[in-house]
């Protein structure tokens, strides 16, 4: 035998073994969100996936420790399909109907998902997801361009909490109604009522003073280099003060 084969066919069967594992992971979870879209989260049981993945059920316990660890993987699956279907523009011509795009976008999953949806917001602890902070980066983004063109109204992150609110809240009022009650109206107003309430109808810099003008200039700080780490905390409390008087 050459030398450093032995070595080389061990880690080739130990990659091998790996992606064979991941494999079945992916075809567990896919199982389970299967389940949980066809019948709800009730028939999402350990014994009920283990038949749809054509495996034992201790491969489930191996790979997830118990039913609370195989959700928990099934929500991160949605925020990962939630986040492959997001369209990042990074530079729209109309931050504000992109804004708006982005906002339908998160309604149109909830309603097409909406067990798989419920799952993955029904627990704050999955606000550490990977593909959830992800997800949050894309709308920071939208909300930094905002600022920086003075459209923004409020600081960025109460922004994000009110954008966030009101597209969850759209979803999981929508799916509490009895369809003869599901009024299409109840999303456009709520969608414009949040553009109502981040956003000026002018950029702030051209008309109302230093407020919107200072949530400008602080959305624009991390892209110079001129001001040294202490300066840049300084100005953004004074920044931060100004900001919140308007």
């Amino acid at each position: 035998m050459p030398p450093g084969s032995r070595f080389r066919d061990g880690a080739s069967a130990a990659e091998s073994e790996t992606a064979g594992r991941a494999q079945t992971r992916q075809r567990i979870i896919e199982a389970a969100a299967d389940l949980l879209a066809r019948e709800g989260r009730d028939a999402v049981t350990t014994r009920a996936v283990a038949v749809a993945s054509h495996l034992q059920p201790p491969a489930i316990y191996r790979l997830f420790g118990d039913k609370d660890g195989l959700l928990e993987a099934v929500a991160e699956h949605g925020f990962v399909t939630f986040l492959a279907a997001k369209h990042v523009d990074p530079g729209p011509q109309d931050p504000i109907e992109d804004l708006r795009a982005g906002w339908d976008l998160a309604v149109e999953f909830g309603l097409a998902n909406p067990a798989l949806y419920t799952l993955m917001y029904s627990e704050p602890t999955r606000s550490t997801s990977a593909a959830f902070k992800a997800g949050m980066e894309i709308l920071m983004g939208r909300i930094r361009r905002l600022a920086v063109g003075g459209w923004l109204r409020v600081d960025e992150e109460l922004a994000a909490q009110i954008i966030h609110a009101t597209a969850r809240g759209a979803v999981l009022t929508w799916l509490s109604l009895s369809e003869d009650r599901r009024n299409p109206a109840l999303l456009t107003v709520l969608r414009e009522s949040m553009v109502t309430a981040v956003t000026n109808q002018e950029p702030a810099v051209q008309d109302t003073g230093p407020a919107g003008a200072a949530r400008a200039l602080h959305a624009a700080l991390p892209e110079q280099t001129i001001l040294s780490g202490a300066e840049q905390h300084l100005l953004r409390e004074w920044l931060d003060r100004i900001a919140s008087d308007g």
